[in-house]
């Protein structure tokens, strides 16, 4: 859960690898809302030149009216602001600053949960089942990066198995470079990184050489050439 946090406001939450949501078993959720509550209560935003900062800026105003629009969006739709907010953080009167926010009560339907923010804000959604998590993992638009964590690796892996992303971690799997990347859905095609990403540059050549078995020969030829379908 804490990695979750520490993921979803790397960058300031500006990455394509973020994990908006957190899906908790019902009987965890309170227990997950208070934990990351804890956890972004640690984070310091600020000046990005300062070592002590662990949030910076986002990249303009238009992102940050973005992040700020999604957040009291959340608000509108009726999930549960536990920490964070709209607006700038408290003594940061210039530049483009968000909070870094958790919402409860989160339903796969709020715009929260099935678009891209690209700012620190994560939502928690309960679920009763595995499969009903898968359910709620693969019920949006995008399919970049997610993770399953669980009691075993053999019991996570079967579950991100049915995860329809392009990249899963398991249990805090670390990011491989030599593994494809890429996406599922509107997160894109084609893959980058190992030897997926290489044939992406390559040209390739396919040559077809005489097979008198093959009738791949239009009307006007196949009644013509030895061997070929009639």
């Amino acid at each position: 859960m804490l990695a979750t946090v520490d993921q979803v406001c790397f960058n300031t939450g500006q990455t394509c690898l973020q994990w908006s949501r957190l899906l908790v078993p019902h009987d965890r959720v309170e227990e997950a809302l208070a934990a990351a509550a804890a956890a972004m209560a640690g984070y310091s935003v600020g000046d990005p030149r300062d070592p002590a900062t662990d949030l910076g800026p986002l990249v303009s105003a238009v992102a940050m009216a973005r992040v700020d629009g999604y957040i009291r969006q959340g608000v509108a739709d009726g999930a549960r602001l536990v920490f964070g907010g709209p607006g700038r953080p408290t003594g940061l009167d210039t530049g483009y600053y968000a909070r870094p926010t958790l919402f409860g009560d989160v339903t796969s339907r709020m715009s929260i949960a099935q678009e891209e923010i690209f700012g620190p804000v994560l939502s928690v959604i309960g679920y009763g089942s595995v499969d009903e998590a898968v359910r709620i993992a693969n019920d949006t638009p995008y399919g970049l990066h997610g993770a399953v964590w669980g009691a075993d690796d053999a019991g996570a892996a079967a579950a991100a198995a049915r995860i329809r992303t392009g990249v899963v971690d398991v249990n805090g799997g670390p990011f491989n470079p030599m593994a494809p990347f890429g996406g599922f859905k509107s997160s894109g095609v084609g893959r980058e990184c190992g030897v997926a990403g290489l044939e992406g540059f390559l040209e390739t050549k396919s040559m077809q050489y005489p097979d008198a078995s093959a009738g791949l020969l239009g009307p006007r030829l196949r009644d013509t050439v030895p061997g070929a379908a009639g």
